[in-house]
């Protein structure tokens, strides 16, 4: 994309604090972002007063028939005009074709240009940003309020062109033909702007309520709808509740619905209601004029035709302001989400992971989770106002070295900062001082691409896409093909079990893969991670949530993936950590101790301490029935 373009898409003049943009400056955002198409905008423009003037000669033609008419001119000249009148009816139908796609055209790439921009900026935001944004919320952004912004090139833009110039066009010819018939007409045009302005600020407002309820809406479809999601639902039986809550928002969104249709069609009835009177007005001025020999016949036809070529226009032109007025908060709520600025950019000057083994390094690491205001917003949310916890420092001074080929594991009790050392190496977030390094570089200093492309990452709750096995493992590598992907397989201790399926590697593993089992899904992750060939590992809690035959398995695995790597592995079992050449123990986001396994249990400090409990031989107490 064009840097202008970028900029003027990311960049408001508006106070972060305030909810909704002037729409001045939406409409310079919208501009600017149409700038590169201004070649075919200007083709657009000048066909559209070509078919202006064509519209306005036709009404001109009509009165001179009727003056040939009454003026009992040879029959050659009547037919000779009405042929021409149709001729421009043909040329007028045939340029509108034109336009129409011209406009379609415009708007359908500039829609494909915002949904594409919106879509890599929302992959650029933080993992912050999508813990607390609700998924359905986001999505509406996406697509609910971008096919609003299209109507806005598609529907409107070449109905406001062509009206324009059409309005102009008509009322000069009316002014040359009768300025006093003319003035008459005008003088109704009052009761067509005040009634625009006020109902489209009505229905703006309309609009972005209805856009919000929306959002609420399909959020809670997205979330619902998740196997998770309705097993929550099944699980504690509130699926009448649910129905319940759904079709309040549902109705909240039909409400909405008929109060803007009904406040368009008073607004447009009360227009046509004006357009009729005025016609009136200039048949019984106009005919009295021609009457007393002052105006011609047929240019009274003519103002009459003409009139309906200027209230039309005017009419479309205020109920395109309402249009323009919904498609600016369209596009307002699309600006929202580019207005947040990604947290984690590359350096100008940011260069890859050299080759070669890697090590690892937390130098002086201090860090805090970063407020909602930094990373989300309130609509996205679905809450009034955001959360103003945030900043607290997690991370303690926080310094260990991994070398090239070593496997360093970090333990702890729950909540002391482990995951949140594993998220810091594949630059999820930031550090707020000290550095990580990668082969001794900072991490802030190598490109985004190199660091994925170095560090591999297995959770506790490895995702799968809705999607086939070959499909889940080709996203970490592309290029891969059936010979590697069965190898990696292989290694992962899943060969058997994916040749036996009917389908082999095309079958679909469902949503997070719930159809597969929990160890299942890690080796398969596994297997993605084997593929990406990292130089980094990183396990964070990998086999935490797996019976005892799983854990064997996915441990096995895991072997085959920590070979000849530098690993991180965070656990909570200490079982599994105990051939790691240095561990870790963390608490309250420091580091307490370091050591082997078996110098932390002679130390007899918060290692020993944990590993008793781990691994007490005390008869479990008997549990007592409630």
């Amino acid at each position: 994309m064009d840097i202008s373009t970028w900029n003027a898409l990311r960049t408001a003049s508006t106070d972060p604090g305030t909810r909704h943009a002037p729409a001045c400056v939406t409409a310079r955002r919208i501009a600017a972002f149409a700038l590169p198409h201004r070649r075919r905008l200007g083709w657009f423009v000048a066909l559209s007063v070509v078919g202006a003037m064509l519209a306005v000669a036709t009404p001109v033609l009509a009165g001179r028939v009727v003056d040939a008419i009454v003026g009992r001119d040879p029959a050659g000249v009547v037919g000779g005009l009405a042929a021409l009148i149709a001729v421009i009816a043909l040329a007028e139908a045939g340029l509108g074709l034109v336009t129409r796609k011209l406009s379609s055209s415009i708007g359908e790439d500039l829609i494909l240009q915002l949904r594409t921009t919106v879509f890599d900026h929302v992959q650029r935001m933080p993992v912050a940003f999508f813990t607390r944004t609700r998924t359905g919320a986001l999505v509406s952004r996406l697509d609910n309020d971008v096919l609003g912004a299209q109507r806005a090139f598609s529907d409107t833009l070449s109905g406001v062109v062509g009206n324009v110039v059409t309005l102009a066009l008509t009322l000069v010819v009316m002014l040359q033909i009768s300025w006093q018939v003319t003035v008459l007409a005008l003088v109704l045009l009052p009761v067509f702007v005040l009634p625009a302005r006020l109902m489209g600020r009505r229905l703006a407002a309309l609009q972005r309520e209805g856009a919000d309820h929306n959002a609420a809406m399909t959020a809670q479809m997205t979330e619902r709808f998740s196997a998770p999601g309705a097993t929550l639902v099944k699980l504690f039986g509130r699926p009448a509740d649910e129905s319940a809550d759904f079709a309040a928002r549902a109705s909240r969104v039909r409400d909405i619905g008929v109060r803007t249709a009904m406040v368009h069609w008073v607004f447009v009835t009360a227009l046509t209601v004006v357009s009729a009177l005025a016609l009136a007005l200039v048949y019984g001025v106009g005919g009295t004029l021609a009457i007393a020999g002052t105006l011609e016949a047929g240019a009274v036809v003519s103002l009459a035709l003409l009139l309906t070529r200027l209230y039309a226009p005017l009419t479309a032109l205020a109920g395109a302001r309402v249009e323009v007025m919904t498609a600016l908060v369209s596009f307002e709520r699309v600006f929202e989400v580019l207005d947040l600025p990604p947290l984690i950019v590359d350096a100008p000057d940011a260069r890859p992971v050299p080759a070669g083994l890697v090590s690892v390094e937390f130098d002086h690491v201090r860090f805090g989770y970063p407020a909602a205001s930094q990373v989300s917003l309130a609509s996205l949310e679905d809450v009034a106002t955001l959360d103003t916890r945030g900043g607290v420092e997690v991370l303690h001074d926080v310094s260990f070295r991994a070398e090239p080929g070593q496997l360093v594991a970090v333990v702890g009790s729950s909540g002391a900062g482990k995951s949140t050392i594993g998220s810091l190496l594949p630059r999820l977030y930031d550090v707020d001082s000290g550095a990580v390094r990668l082969a001794g570089i900072d991490v802030r200093e190598l490109s985004s691409e190199s660091v994925r492309a170095t560090v591999g990452v297995v959770t506790q709750d490895g995702h799968l896409f809705h999607d086939t096995i070959r499909a889940n493992l080709l996203f970490a590598a592309p290029g891969a093909d059936d010979a590697q992907l069965w190898e990696a397989l292989r290694r992962a201790r899943l060969e058997g079990l994916v040749a036996g399926l009917p389908d082999g590697l095309d079958t679909v593993v469902g949503e997070r893969g719930y159809r597969l089992s929990g160890g299942e899904r890690q080796r398969l992750t596994i297997a993605r991670l084997l593929l990406a060939r990292p130089r980094v590992v990183v396990l964070d809690e990998a086999t935490a949530h797996l019976d005892s035959t799983s854990e064997a398995q996915v441990q096995e695995a895991l072997g085959e993936a920590l070979d000849e790597r530098t690993a991180i592995v965070i656990a909570h079992r200490l079982s599994t950590v105990r051939s790691a050449d240095r561990i870790l123990v963390v608490e309250d986001g420091r580091i307490v101790e370091t050591g082997t396994h078996d110098a932390l249990l002679a130390a007899g400090g918060r290692y020993a301490d944990l590993h008793r409990t781990q691994f007490s031989d005390a008869a479990p107490a008997p549990v007592t029935a409630a």
